[in-house]
């Protein structure tokens, strides 16, 4: 493989140091790749008639960056191994394909650290684990050797009730992390054996809404995020030694659960997109380099970033007030395109706004009235009514708008976002910047960090294409094109500028640095592909909104009797 060109100027200072500065040494060439190299595609992974078969859910690293593992709707998982004999840069072959016998697609696929052992997990709830380096494989005509899972299994897990979403491994070839739709993060060790359903282990972690992502550093491995159908993220503490972790968190360890909710990751205020009680979190990372920083991906939303040795705020979502860095940043200091509104657009927001919340009192009166309270069980008869003659009705009056004001004061009270009500009092940290741009309403899209010191912060859009920015300034480095459709994932390699991209489409693409200008590079349209991609999220989220109050409300019509009330669309 002939070594791919880097636009870095050697000097005397830059010349290969002792050991003991080699490694800070490879990761500046390797963060002046990304940062003065221009990336473009340079591989595609798969055709139409090799490779996988279903959308590419699940991308990893493996063996120090020598092996790429893939997997996702056509339940196989592939090994991509780098072909140092081909004058193709970059050039990575398929050399095992193990057909895991799941029933439902593939969200996640990793291999154990000092092992050749496989873990993946899918929408029919079982973790399944491989070592097809130990099986009898079957060689194919095009050097694809395959696995089955009769012969390359060697444990089924079902502990989980809910469709497992993701993996996090941990140093060690038996034990790893997974979280899934029930709520709960698992332990699994493979040296302990156990039967399902019977003696499963008790759960690190079992909150009252689904969870989809997990995440942990490898700096702190006894700290983890879990994140879902919720506004908020949860940091919880595997450790339980009381002083040290009292001074830590300012609170004790909680005796009676395995681990502890010691920080929650909110914002100032929800998405323009986003609907009060639907916040969904799709997407979380702890940083490699540091162990603080958190990165969090909300669905009709955008990526924030959190540090854990942030001081706690208050986290009303009331609040108009946010210390969180501009989401888009250009070089000519020019305010962002998605900030520009003329006096049309901003009558059209306030329209929308008003409609949004019209909208939203009907919901939710007409699940109010779908649920009889007590009051309205005990309403008076017209014999009752029959006593009350002579009483002043203005004290009636008064009473009702005392009572209105309480109810409206309620409302908003129940309009601040709840999360789990266990750790509704555990301190919240409010976001150091905001990425915005990325359209992230039609997937579960991931987030990452990329970049030796994580200096960049990566995210897929609906648009097909994958963003890339300056953690430190918020500033857009680039826009690319990942898919034909929509980018899911992004992974980057350990030690190499190379990126691996998947989505809907069937095939993985790779991203390195190139010498000339980027064939796939999309940041020259970047004002009206960000304008795109809020008009797309705006169209998705207010369909979305129709379709949700049509079926609300015919749902109560159907169901009939008094107080139901008809659907406001007929």
């Amino acid at each position: 493989m002939r070594s791919n060109f880097l636009e870095t100027t050697l000097t005397t200072s830059s010349l290969p140091p002792s050991s003991i500065r080699s490694r800070r040494w490879k990761e500046d060439l390797l963060s002046a790749a990304y940062c003065s190299g221009r990336l473009d595609r340079v591989n595609v992974l798969g055709s139409d008639t090799t490779g996988h078969t279903g959308c590419v859910n699940a991308l990893s690293w493996a063996r120090g960056g020598d092996i790429l593992i893939s997997s996702g709707d056509d339940t196989t998982v592939r090994l991509w191994r780098l072909d140092v004999e081909n004058d193709r840069d970059y050039s990575f072959n398929c050399d095992a394909v193990i057909h895991t016998g799941h029933r439902a697609n593939i969200f996640n696929a990793q291999m154990l650290p000092h092992s050749s052992r496989i873990v993946t997990v899918a929408g029919d709830r079982q973790i399944r684990v491989f070592d097809h380096e130990k099986a009898g494989g079957l060689p194919g005509s095009d050097g694809e050797t395959q696995y089955y899972a009769r012969q390359a299994a060697i444990r089924v897990l079902r502990c989980h009730q809910g469709r497992v979403k993701r993996i996090v491994t941990e140093d060690s070839p038996d034990l790893f992390l997974t979280v899934a739709e029930d709520g709960s993060v698992r332990q699994h060790d493979l040296r302990v054996p156990h039967t399902c359903s019977v003696s499963c282990p008790a759960p690190l972690v079992q909150l009252s809404h689904e969870l989809s992502t997990l995440s942990l550093s490898p700096l702190t491995p006894y700290q983890f995020v879990v994140a879902g159908a919720s506004p908020f993220g949860y940091l919880f503490d595997r450790r339980h030694a009381g002083r040290h972790f009292r001074e830590e968190w300012g609170q004790p360890p909680d005796s009676g659960e395995v681990t502890t909710c010691v920080r929650r990751f909110g914002r100032a205020a929800r998405g323009q997109h986003e609907r009060r009680g639907l916040e969904h979190i799709t997407g979380s990372r702890m940083a490699s380099s540091n162990g603080h920083e958190v990165l969090l991906s909300y669905s009709s939303d955008s990526v924030y970033l959190y540090s854990t040795k942030d001081d706690p705020q208050p986290s009303s979502m009331a609040t108009e007030e946010s210390s969180i860095l501009p989401s888009y940043k250009r070089k000519s200091g020019r305010r962002p395109p998605t900030e520009r509104h003329d006096d049309n657009d901003a009558e059209m927001d306030r329209a929308r706004s008003e409609r949004d919340a019209l909208m939203d009192e009907d919901i939710e009166r007409i699940r109010a009235e779908s649920t009889p309270s007590p009051q309205g069980l005990l309403r008076p008869t017209v014999e009752e009514d029959s006593n009350t003659e002579g009483h002043d009705s203005r004290e009636d009056d008064h009473e009702e708008l005392e009572e209105e004001e309480e109810d409206e004061e309620e409302e908003e009270e129940d309009s601040e976002p709840r999360g789990d009500e266990r750790y509704a009092k555990v301190p919240t940290i409010m976001p150091r910047s905001r990425f915005s741009g990325a359209c992230n309403v039609e997937t579960v899209k991931d987030v990452n960090f990329l970049g030796p010191r994580d200096e960049f912060v990566v995210s897929g859009s609906d648009d097909g294409n994958w963003f890339m920015w300056e953690k430190d300034t918020g500033r857009l480095h680039d826009i690319l094109e990942g898919d034909g459709t929509v980018v899911n994932v992004i992974e980057g390699h350990p030690y190499l500028p190379l990126v691996a991209v998947s989505g809907i489409d069937t095939t993985v693409k790779l991203f390195a640095p190139t010498p000339g200008p980027s064939s796939f590079s999309r940041l020259d349209r970047a004002e009206s592909i960000i304008s795109r991609n809020a008009e797309a999220a705006t169209a998705r989220s207010e369909l979305s909104n129709l379709l949700l109050y049509y079926r609300l409300a015919r749902q109560l019509a159907e169901n009939g009797g008094e107080g139901v009330a008809q659907c406001p669309l007929q």
